[in-house]
């Protein structure tokens, strides 16, 4: 559907602090022109009208800020096919938008991906589809020894001219990077970071308390999925994670579900950080969307079975989770509503990119990017910036 005007009508619209129980929302050229009670819903003005089913919820779409592939597609494949059937994929779970995410390889690897990446976000993004919105470089500045199926071969010391580098072959699009702030050099390259406007992202990290400390003094805002691939929680050292959930400079990504981190971890989290500092990811591979099997994952064979997404040797290998189903866990693992939920899937993770001004709620002038969700939380229909997704 590319109509320059589409109506969505009668359904429940989920605005950042309020829900409109009877509502509609009108799209005009990709904007959210209005929304509100269907009393004051447009009439004939040449729009295309849906009506949606009883019960529907028209939300702000999800914004995935860690995943690396999906369909049998990853980021490190190289390709605009690749990222075209990423992008494609993920609004049937309900995500419009993402970062493409890297992992710990050579550098020829790592280069070809940053620069596939830049070109497609340059010459390919188009409503319809999940939006590229930057490169979220997954190493390979991390710490060997809270690797998890990041390859260790491949691992090298925090390296400012290096990042340089690859910043200018993205196009500056790296807009978020996971690194071991305790590894040499670490503190400074966080320092760059911060200076040239990339988030600095706590992950795959030995950090102790003090070595946090020193990262989100050094500008560090963000933490790669919380509890995973970092020291843990001791009462005689906080560790990377007891820091995390106490540093509220430090936005946090959690894998929710249900396999990564324990349920009751996941609320506890909650608890500690705050709805408004928690951001929902899934950490997918190339296997999701796809039947349990064998598949790549940085040059390494992933059995993917029931969910799980393994090394050969047992460590979790990313996940085969869909956004939706985050959500729904969330709301199962928390108690937490619908509407808080969204927070952490939506509006979070644009501010911390720095989009919320066009994305991650509902008010008018953002892009339409939209889900309808049936009364059981399932993704009815997908608007990409006001394009209706050829999938849904």
């Amino acid at each position: 559907m590319a109509d320059s005007k589409i109506l969505l009508t009668h359904g429940e619209v989920y605005f950042e602090n309020e829900i409109i129980p009877n509502g509609f929302l009108l799209i005009e050229e990709g904007k959210i022109s209005k929304a509100g009670p269907m009393e004051h819903a447009p009439r004939n003005n040449g729009e295309v009208t849906i009506t949606l089913p009883k019960g529907s919820k028209i939300v702000p779409g999800f914004i995935d800020v860690h995943i690396h592939g999906a369909a049998g597609a990853d980021t490190m494949d190289g390709t605009p096919e690749t990222l075209r059937t990423i992008a494609s994929h993920l609004p049937l779970e309900g995500t419009t938008s993402f970062l493409a995410t890297t992992i710990t390889q050579g550098k020829a690897e790592i280069e070809a991906a940053l620069e596939n990446a830049g070109e497609y976000m340059k010459n390919h993004n188009a409503p319809g589809c999940a939006e590229v919105l930057g490169i979220h470089l997954e190493g390979p500045f991390i710490n060997e020894s809270r690797k998890g199926a990041q390859p260790a071969e491949y691992i090298l010391p925090p390296d400012i001219e290096l990042f340089y580098k690859w910043q200018q072959m993205s196009g500056h699009n790296i807009r978020l990077v996971t690194l071991a702030p305790e590894q040499q050099n670490g503190i400074e390259l966080i320092q760059f970071l911060y200076e040239t406007g990339v988030l600095a992202s706590i992950g795959h990290s030995d950090a102790t308390y003090e070595d946090v400390k020193a990262a989100v003094q050094a500008g560090a805002t963000h933490v790669t999925h919380l509890f995973n691939g970092m020291r843990g929680l001791h009462h005689r050292e906080p560790g990377t994670a007891g820091a995390a959930l106490l540093f509220d400079e430090l936005k946090a990504e959690i894998i929710s579900d249900g396999i990564h981190v324990r349920p009751e971890m996941v609320e506890l989290a909650v608890k500690a950080k705050g709805i408004e500092n928690i951001i929902l990811i899934t950490d997918a591979m190339r296997a999701k969307c796809l039947k349990n099997g064998v598949y790549d994952l940085g040059g390494q064979d992933v059995s993917v079975s029931c969910g799980k997404a393994l090394l050969k040797d047992g460590t979790l290998a990313g996940s085969v989770l869909r956004m939706i189903d985050s959500i729904k866990n969330m709301i199962s693992f928390t108690g937490l509503s619908l509407m808080e939920i969204i927070q952490m899937a939506s509006s979070n993770p644009a501010k911390q990119l720095g989009v919320f001004s066009r994305k991650g709620s509902i008010a008018a002038g953002k892009d339409a990017d939209l889900v309808i969700l049936t009364p059981e939380l399932e993704v009815y229909m997908t608007f990409c910036r006001g394009k209706l997704c050829e999938t849904s």
